[in-house]
């Protein structure tokens, strides 16, 4: 029978795995409620990330003055009209300093992102597409790489390395790699499950047709998200290590060293020499952690509704 007969008259009865109205529309609002949350923070997270970008290109052209000068006699100066953000012990201008720092971190952030990405993206579609004994053997070195916290990590390279903005950069980025390779490998091996690539698979598809024509162009937004995740954190890690000396080197302007100059000066009254650079740091790992969730977000919420909120299965 379809139905069952009450007082009432027969009652259509549900058959296994079929949703009630009401959990499908819960469903559609948590999911479009998902959708603008991500779209917000994206928004937000490439307005802040904009900004710091367009200081760093367009800084030194509208503040022409050079963050490497030096003028004792204006040395400590609270921010006035003539250094908006003051001067540092060396009478230099710090919000020249600021802007120089900028286009230094964003460089050194990219570098690494970009080349941690495709040393881990090629390590993972290595591992996922050989199996066996190599792909085990190459995920325990990874996996031997994540028992140590990343900075700790970058910071034994680092002192290996010697101090400055190269080892800096290589140790940031040995400490990524593993990341990438993971979630690479993750996500490959999601994709080699899924039926019609098993199907192509079994009509005679060789591995790197497969990579070509599958794997690649669907791991591209993942990869994104975790690359929004590494600049933001290459610009932290890197003003750490300038913050114990392993990083960028005086007299260069970089984030994290003008904080670690300033630290002496604030409970003299000279605030400023650390508080913008930090500032300025601040907003670009929220900026970069902004753009990261949005883009998870929006990707998350759009797959059909059904499917997004496992129900419906």
């Amino acid at each position: 029978m379809t139905g069952a007969l009450t007082s009432g008259g027969p009652v259509p009865s549900r058959t296994a795995g079929s949703q009630p109205p009401g959990a499908r529309l819960q469903a559609l609002a948590r999911a479009i409620s998902a959708h603008s949350r991500g779209r917000s923070e994206l928004i937000a997270g490439l307005a802040i990330t904009l900004l710091i970008v367009g200081m760093a290109l367009i800084g030194p052209l509208v503040w022409r003055v050079d963050p490497l000068h030096v003028n004792l006699a204006v040395s400590l100066q609270a921010p006035s009209g003539t250094h908006p953000f003051g001067t540092d012990d060396l009478g230099r201008d710090v919000l020249a300093r600021v802007v120089a720092g900028a286009g230094l971190d964003l460089l050194v952030a990219l570098v690494v992102a970009v080349a941690a990405g495709a040393v881990g993206m090629a390590i993972g579609l290595f591992s996922a597409m050989s199996g066996g004994f190599t792909e085990t053997l190459v995920m325990r070195v990874m996996d031997a790489l994540l028992a140590f916290p990343p900075l700790i990590l970058a910071l034994a390279i680092a002192v290996a390395l010697g101090a400055g903005t190269g080892p800096a950069s290589t140790g940031i980025a040995v400490s990524v790699v593993p990341y990438y390779a993971r979630l690479m490998r993750s996500e490959v091996l999601r994709i080699k499950a899924l039926p019609y690539v098993e199907a192509a698979v079994a009509s005679g598809s060789g591995q790197t047709r497969l990579v070509r024509r599958h794997v690649i162009p669907h791991t591209g937004g993942t990869m994104l998200i975790q690359a929004s995740s590494a600049v933001g954190y290459a610009v932290l890690t890197l003003a750490a290590l300038g913050f114990v000396g392993l990083g960028v080197q005086e007299p260069t302007p970089e984030w994290g060293t003008m904080i670690t100059s300033g630290l002496s000066y604030v409970l003299s009254g000279q605030w400023w020499m650390g508080v913008f650079p930090g500032l300025a740091l601040l907003a670009l790992v929220v900026g970069c952690s902004l753009v990261a969730d949005g883009l998870s977000g929006t990707t998350s919420s759009s797959a059909p509704v059904g499917l997004a909120t496992g129900e419906g299965q």
